[in-house]
């Protein structure tokens, strides 16, 4: 008995996969298009809100006028030209400006010269509800407080006049220029106009006068300054000449006598040290070459030779190279032993001898020239050091005395160019010319700048829009129920086996609810009442056989014979997660359907806590379903047959719930009971069973061994998704026998804004032709058909999986 079901969806096309999708536009879409109620009333109602507050709210005038700050207006009453300014100087500049602007100084300056302290539209402008209140409280108050004289109260109102003209003003920077925008907002044209002019012309005589106070005031300390510092110049002068009599510190060019002569000693000393510096080297020299022996007296004689003092070393030394070049060629001719070459070898050292004396005379000069500036020197230091000592009590007076002079120097420098900022600060007075000028004049504004029309709507449009679409996106999030047959088979992997109609009362439209799709254009028929019976709405399949909701009842019976193909006879159970979901109502029109087909059908009401299908029965069963399994009564002949269809119904007999069993699920799974269903088998072959909720009680999962497949009925929009799939997840057996899903109580008119763009629901408009049968001529009885005849044309219907 146990199988699973064979999913539809393995024959069909396969679900397109949107996961790998970032955003889906089509269910995007879609979600607008449902919510475009939501979303347009909340944008209808901003707009209306925007409307009340252009027609309740005071217009605003704005009138502005500009300011250039210009430094070269002043540059020809300047001395020297300044140099430029850095663009942090001149940013911080215009910063400035525009504080000065915004100033409560300045404001009380506006206030005085325009005349506006008792102006009414500054001091009283129109309020809104919140401040009319406040006013209303300081007045009750003012009321218990001590009198105020004139001059207070006028005080006040010039500093509440002056304090709504701050609150009123704007200043700013144009852009990066160095021109500051000054615009006011007032109710009045006029006033706003005066304002701004008053500002302008405030701003440029509070420049001037700025200006010729700070001269002012500088022309005066510097007054005070020139005086003191003339004094102490004179006294530091007088100072610095009485010490220089009183140490004796007579000067020539500037200096002392003491240092002048001591310069030129020092001069005479540097000459004194190159002179014996150049005598020692000279007397070193001729001294080595005497340290090495008459023998080399002729190799070195070139080296003391270099004077016109050495000549006759020079006439030795030419004699002694002829001898000797005479005697090289004699030896080389006849021999050294010859007499010639003896005579002349005597002869040359005869000369070296000669050349030898001459430089041992030379050395003993140069020894006493040396001797001789080296005590040069000597004296020469003597008389430095004695004239140092003289002199060192002559400098440290000096030193003091410098100081002196520099101190008087620098107080008559410094008294000089405070006499040259005096006379400037003199004639800056004498021009009094503003570093700004008015580019722009206040004109009296034409159109109110306050409120803007065309934004306020604007903006009341786009929060509208906003407003709604975070409704409609916090609408979106709480849609947890099933709408879509999509949703079925990707949530809970089952197949959907269609759409059944909303019918009777509770539909939102009484046109032909019964055919189970809401004509638009047609007119409704006038045989099906508003509202109807539950008895008869058991027989829907009956008196519209060409409905929508027939048609999808013909779809289930298709998907049993595919899945329970091969069986003589079939057993389904009808389920659903909660009470109210409509089972019976499907169990009933699905049983009939099947029993009008030429079918032998059983339909059991099982839902033994809830019979709602066995009270509906005229008259009502004194026995039934419990009778036949715990009792000897035969089950056959507790079976109803209707008439029209030949329907056989086992029911159950009603109860209050005091007499309720209260272990329905044992009498369910008891053996007596399949063996019921096994008897009922060979007389059937269909049996419809209408079956507990799954929710509240175990009664199906009781008797879900005894069968072969079940219906699994949602209602459309109202059953949670997450409901369903924790129901099936903890029954694994009943989810492995069920046959598919039926969307019950399905809203047509709103089915298609939850579908996506190509969806079948979008095409359902397009089925009207066949499904526009009226109920009149659908009630008259169909005749029963052979079940092959029933097969073909369960076959060519349309599918609503």
């Amino acid at each position: 008995m146990n199988h699973r079901a064979l999913p539809l969806n393995g024959v069909l096309r396969p679900e397109k996969d949107d996961g790998d999708s970032f955003i889906d536009l089509d269910r995007l879409f879609a979600s607008v298009l449902r919510r475009a109620m939501t979303i347009g009333l909340a944008t209808a109602l901003f707009v209306m809100l925007g409307v009340a507050y252009l027609v309740f709210t005071t217009p605003v005038y704005t009138s502005m006028t500009q300011i250039l700050l210009d430094e070269n207006l002043a540059r020809y009453a300047e001395e020297e030209l300044a140099s430029p300014q850095s663009k942090q100087q001149a940013d911080t500049q215009i910063s400035s400006a525009v504080e000065i602007l915004k100033s409560n100084k300045m404001a009380l300056r506006v206030v005085d010269e325009a005349g506006l302290a008792d102006n009414d539209t500054i001091l009283n402008p129109p309020k809104s509800l919140v401040s009319t209140a406040k006013s209303w409280l300081r007045g009750m108050l003012s009321l218990f407080a001590d009198a105020v004289s004139d001059e207070a109260v006028l005080e006040g109102q010039r500093q509440k006049a002056a304090a709504m003209l701050q609150q009123g003003i704007a200043v700013e920077r144009v852009g990066r220029s160095a021109v500051v925008a000054l615009s006011y907002r007032s109710p009045d044209p006029q006033l706003a106009a005066k304002v701004a002019d008053a500002y302008a012309d405030a701003y440029l005589a509070d420049q001037l006068n700025a200006n010729f106070d700070a001269a002012e005031r500088a022309s005066v300390w510097l007054q005070e300054r020139l005086d003191d510092l003339r004094q102490r110049a004179q006294a530091a002068s007088l100072e610095a000449e009485r010490y220089k009599t009183e140490n004796g510190l007579t000067s020539t060019r500037g200096e002392l006598m003491s240092e002048q002569q001591l310069t030129d000693l020092n001069s005479q000393l540097i000459i004194a040290q190159a002179d014996v510096a150049k005598a020692s080297a000279r007397y070193d020299q001729f001294k080595s070459i005497l340290d090495q022996g008459p023998d080399n007296a002729v190799k070195n004689a070139m080296i003391g030779a270099g004077g016109s003092e050495n000549s006759v070393i020079q006439q030795l030394r030419g004699r002694y190279l002829a001898i000797e070049q005479r005697e090289r060629e004699v030896t080389e001719s006849f021999g050294a032993d010859h007499p010639q070459a003896i005579a002349l070898k005597g002869e040359k050292g005869e000369i070296s001898q000669q050349i030898f004396q001459e430089l041992q005379r030379l050395t003993d000069s140069y020894r006493n020239e040396y001797e001789v500036t080296r005590s040069r020197e000597t004296s020469l230091r003597e008389s430095i050091a004695g004239v140092t000592g003289k002199n060192s009590q002559a400098t440290k007076s000096l030193v003091h005395l410098r100081e002196l002079e520099q101190k008087a120097t620098a107080l008559k420098t410094l008294y000089q160019s405070y006499l040259d900022r005096y006379e400037q600060a003199n004639q800056k007075q004498t021009f009094p010319i503003a570093q700004a000028r008015v580019i722009s004049d206040a004109g009296v504004p034409v159109s109110p700048s306050s409120p803007k029309k065309t934004m306020v709507l604007a903006l009341s449009a786009i929060l509208g829009l906003m407003a709604g679409g975070a409704l409609a996106f916090a609408q979106e999030m709480q849609e947890r129920y099933f709408r879509l047959g999509s949703e079925v088979r990707s949530i809970l992997g089952l197949t959907s086996l269609g759409y059944l109609p909303l019918v009777g009362a509770t539909a939102n439209r009484p046109i032909d609810r019964v055919n189970g799709f809401f004509r638009r254009g047609g007119k409704p028929s006038a045989e099906p009442p508003p509202e109807l019976p539950l008895e008869r709405m058991t027989r829907l399949v009956l008196e519209a056989p060409r409905s929508a909701f027939a048609e999808t009842l013909r779809n289930v019976k298709l998907a049993s014979d595919i899945v329970l193909q091969g069986r003589p006879s079939r057993v389904i159970g009808i389920v659903s997660s909660l009470p109210g979901e409509g089972k019976t109502t499907v169990a009933a029109n699905f049983a009939m359907l099947l029993a009008a087909s030429g079918k032998r059908t059983l339909l059991i009401d099982a839902d033994l806590r809830n019979p709602r299908l066995s009270r509906m029965l005229k008259p009502a069963p004194k026995a039934g379903l419990v009778e036949a399994v715990i009792g000897d009564v035969a089950w056959t002949s507790l079976i109803r047959v209707d008439p029209q269809s030949k329907l056989a119904i086992l029911p159950i007999q009603p109860r209050s719930h005091g007499e309720q069993l209260p272990h329905t699920n044992e009498l369910l799974a008891s053996p007596r009971m399949a063996s019921l269903i096994e008897s009922a088998r060979q007389h059937f072959d269909y049996i419809i069973v209408d079956l507990a909720p799954l929710g509240p009680v175990v009664d199906a999962k009781a008797f879900s061994a005894q069968v072969d497949g079940f219906v699994f009925v949602v209602e459309w929009g109202k059953t949670p998704t997450r409901l369903v799939s924790d129901l099936l997840e903890s029954e694994p057996l009943i989810a492995s026998k069920i046959l598919g899903v039926l969307l019950n109580k399905t809203d047509m008119t709103e089915l298609p804004r939850y579908s996506e763009f190509g969806g079948q629901e979008k095409f359902r408009s397009q089925y009207e032709a066949y499904y526009q049968s009226p109920l009149a001529k659908a009630a008259r009885p169909r005749p029963a058909a052979s079940p092959a005849a029933e097969e073909q044309a369960a076959a060519a219907s349309p599918s609503q999986a």
